[in-house]
């Protein structure tokens, strides 16, 4: 065998295992190539009040939902918050309240959105009233 035979047989071996080594396999000892794709601009999805409007004492669902974010915070300060595209949470705020989303994306670019959710105080229960006439003893 020549010199040059040898060399055409080895190319077209290092040929057929580049080929049949790009080929999809499968079962279990498939090749996965991870895609590495830098997310995008941090986006707020949502941020809302379930109701418009309540009485101090009433709950709503306070929904949010970012995208591309690796931190969140919400103002004032709510457990369970983390960066998810869609999520709610019980609130109970006893008097109006400003909400704030701030959503931190992986490029150090912030997002943020607000609302005012108004709370009316609760009617059931009337003034207090005082009537000082009564409330002192009388001199003796």
């Amino acid at each position: 065998m020549s010199h040059l035979h040898k060399l055409s047989v080895a190319v077209g071996l290092l040929v057929v295992l580049w080929v049949v080594g790009g080929l999809p396999r499968s079962g279990r000892h498939a090749w996965v190539q991870a895609r590495v794709n830098a997310p995008g601009p941090v986006r707020i999805l949502r941020f809302y009040a379930s109701v418009g409007t309540l009485t101090a004492g009433e709950k709503a669902q306070l929904c949010y939902g970012v995208e591309n974010a690796k931190s969140v915070r919400i103002s004032p300060m709510l457990p369970g918050v983390f960066p998810a595209t869609s999520r709610c949470l019980e609130i109970v705020p006893e008097h109006t309240t400003h909400y704030m989303i701030l959503a931190e994306g992986y490029d150090g670019n912030v997002a943020t959105r607000s609302f005012t959710l108004p709370v009316q105080a609760d009617p059931a229960a009337p003034p207090q009233l005082l009537d000082f006439a009564r409330a002192i003893p009388p001199a003796r």
